[in-house]
């Protein structure tokens, strides 16, 4: 039987399509911060507010001792328009629009709040509650953790969910180890004198030197990268000249790298300057490379995602669990489960039949709103468990 009564159903899903209406972007999240801050405060939770710019932290103390557990969920939106396809939640804000579900990811956990919280008397242990800013943009983690998100009380484990339309409803994916990719971008300066297109042989092409370069880098992962280790890295932006019969002085290259492995990460990055450099200087160009480092990799804890799998198979509005799930995007999760050993889980929330499984990230993307329920049932139950049996530290 499902947690959520029909009266929870009923502010769960109203929740959700309110904040969808109301998308609000990376370290913008004024809105939202306020509404999440309201419904924890009228639970008499201890709550922090402005942490890392617009995150909420709030704290519920059960009357039994035990360990503390936190659980996360992301706040903002991206900067793309939402289609119209009919929904009568649509987005209200121009270039503004929840592509991803963090909307049904704030409701689940402002309704498991309201959940745990009525459990007080017999709640063994601390639950923090972390709403996150800026997850599209990879800052703010980062930022509430410098402002100690982590430290009053200190998590002993946490758990997130990701609605997830690449699985349908009812499907639920735990798995140990990597789950999202270390995100890195790689911007490039290629410069050299520039001159007449008529008279190449008096100048060096930063042009050409750029199209070696861009064939190059595709031997970072085909060549650099042992087989059975995944990465991925991509050439997005190329910019150089502004007349067609002028070789440019300067040339601006860059792209993604994405990775699962920090050892692996540190040598692709020097194996992309390297030959970057090499191959400029190869040309009588000069070279420089400059990174702009993401997050590294969600990384599972096994003994915690084995939790979570076993939870998750006694819910009857589950069908599947499964472990199969490792995707190269990326999550700044990823810092939260560096500082605290934890498990982010996907809910299947795609619903082919209706027309709701459109790509995270799209104009067109929206989710079965079932899958809210299914991921409050989860995030409790899991929350329940650890809290009355902590599993035993295992080595992963």
């Amino acid at each position: 039987m499902s947690r959520v009564t029909s009266d929870l159903r009923e502010q769960l899903v109203a929740l959700r399509r309110d904040l969808h209406q109301h998308p609000e972007l990376a370290h913008q999240e004024t809105r939202t911060a306020a509404i999440v801050a309201e419904w924890l405060g009228a639970l008499d939770l201890r709550v922090r507010t402005h942490v890392g710019s617009t995150g909420v932290v709030a704290t519920l103390r059960g009357d039994l001792p035990g360990p503390t557990v936190l659980l996360r969920a992301d706040m903002d939106a991206l900067p793309l328009d939402e289609a119209d396809h009919g929904q009568p939640y649509r987005s209200r804000v121009n270039g503004a629009h929840h592509a991803c579900g963090h909307d049904g990811h704030v409701a689940i956990l402002l309704v498991v709040a309201s959940i745990l919280a009525g459990q007080r008397a017999a709640l063994p242990g601390t639950v923090v509650f972390l709403f996150q800013p800026a997850e599209e943009t990879v800052g703010g983690a980062e930022g509430m953790i410098q402002d100690s998100a982590l430290d009053d009380p200190r998590p002993d484990a946490c758990f997130a969910l990701h609605l997830w339309n690449d699985l349908s409803l009812g499907t639920v994916d735990a798995r140990p180890g990597p789950v999202f990719a270390a995100a890195d971008g790689f911007f490039a300066t290629i410069t050299g004198p520039g001159g007449h297109g008529a008279l190449p042989h008096q100048t060096h092409d930063p042009i050409v030197a750029a199209a070696e370069i861009v064939l190059a880098l595709q031997t970072v992962v085909s060549r650099s990268t042992p087989p059975l280790q995944p990465a991925a890295l991509t050439v997005g932006l190329l910019h150089a000249g502004t007349a067609w019969n002028v070789i440019p002085s300067r040339l601006e290259l860059g792209g993604t790298l994405r990775t699962f492995d920090d050892g692996l990460r540190s040598r692709l990055m020097a194996r992309v300057e390297k030959l970057v450099v090499g191959i400029a200087d190869l040309h009588g160009l000069e070279a420089r490379v400059e990174w702009a480092t993401g997050c590294p990799p969600c990384v599972n804890q096994a003994d915690l995602t084995s939790l979570v799998q076993r939870v998750a198979q006694g819910v009857s509005s589950i069908d599947r669990v499964a472990a199969d799930v490792q995707t190269t995007g990326a999550d700044d999760m990823a810092l939260i489960l560096r500082a605290v050993p934890g498990c982010y889980f996907l809910v299947g929330s795609a619903n082919a039949e209706r027309g709701l499984d459109g790509a995270h990230h799209s104009p067109v993307f929206d989710f079965d709103e079932r899958a809210l329920a299914i991921g409050v049932d989860l995030l409790v139950d899991v929350t329940l468990a650890y809290l009355s049996a902590p599993p035993r530290r295992t080595a992963d």
